[in-house]
């Protein structure tokens, strides 16, 4: 069995357009449309933007959902069992497995990173990446922390876990990592606390922009975040994309579960071609793996 997998923020990379450019006319045109429903020339940043532009939560997002959209969309007999997605990747994977049309994914995707960005300006907040230690030993250090807001926000794989909350949560968090002998505790340069109750706001604005929304039975199963439990029943995704804004992204359980439903097979889509490649590895190191 074959499952597609889509990244999230981190997979960008400068001059990321380009690939899309050469690849045909079909893919001008969707990129220019692109330019049309978000107001802005995305194709410009995406071709000649620095590292910096590209970190911008209203340009990321929106810039590898659409790298990895036009790859799947117009890629040649891509065929899928199951498809899943890390956190903003779960749009991309809807419109893939046809649950949502291109240009609903993309209006979603953009009012999602508007309100993320938006809920970052309410409370001075970060993520940290904390790798070495059982996730229980992290869970445990966030909720020892009780002045502030840390969480759990993303299970990338065995031994890698990010945390999310109040800057000076985290950072606490962080130091009580590195007592607790973690091999790497560092705070990461994001815009805010990304999966964590602080993303309420956004939870809240985006809600009813995705519960007004057709959704489509998917072709396949999509496996999501919130649970990570494979689905087809709409209704059921669009309460866990609402969800997936304040809980923690849960990619570990996930390949696990696709694993263990017959998956053998990975595919990752659009992006550096690296981020979940290298997760998945270290979760089985068995399976094929490939990126487009």
């Amino acid at each position: 069995m074959k499952a597609l997998v889509f990244p999230g923020q981190g997979a960008q990379f400068v001059g990321m357009g380009q690939s899309l450019i050469d690849h045909s006319q079909a893919a001008q045109d969707l990129l220019k449309k692109a330019n049309e429903i978000l107001g802005f020339d995305i194709t410009e940043i995406m071709l000649t933007g620095d590292e910096e532009a590209l970190k911008q939560t209203n340009v990321t997002q929106p810039a590898i959902f659409l790298h990895s959209v036009i790859r799947a969309l117009l890629a040649d007999d891509l065929s899928m069992d199951a498809v899943a997605g890390h956190s903003l990747g779960e749009f991309s994977a809807l419109v893939a497995a046809k649950a949502l049309d291109f240009e609903t994914g993309l209006k979603l995707v953009a009012q999602r990173a508007e309100a993320m960005q938006e809920a970052c300006k309410v409370t001075p907040s970060t993520m940290a990446a904390i790798v070495g230690l059982e996730d229980a030993v992290v869970e445990d250090i966030c909720a020892s922390i009780t002045e502030e807001t840390v969480v759990a926000a993303n299970y990338n794989c065995p031994g890698q876990l990010v945390i999310s909350g109040t800057i000076e949560g985290v950072n606490l968090a962080v130091e009580k990592a590195k007592e607790a002998k973690a091999r790497m505790a560092v705070v990461l340069n994001v815009g805010g606390a990304f999966h964590s109750p602080l993303m309420k706001p956004a939870e809240e604005q985006l809600s009813k922009a995705i519960l007004e929304t057709t959704f489509n039975t998917p072709i396949c199963p999509i496996y999501q975040n919130v649970d990570a439990k494979p689905t087809t029943d709409a209704a059921v995704i669009k309460d866990n994309l609402v969800k997936q804004l304040t809980a923690p992204v849960r990619w570990t359980q996930t390949v696990q579960n696709m694993l263990a439903d017959g998956v053998d097979s990975f595919v990752e889509v659009g992006g550096n071609g690296k981020v979940l490649k290298g997760m998945i590895l270290r979760i089985n190191r068995k399976v094929n793996l490939t990126a487009i």
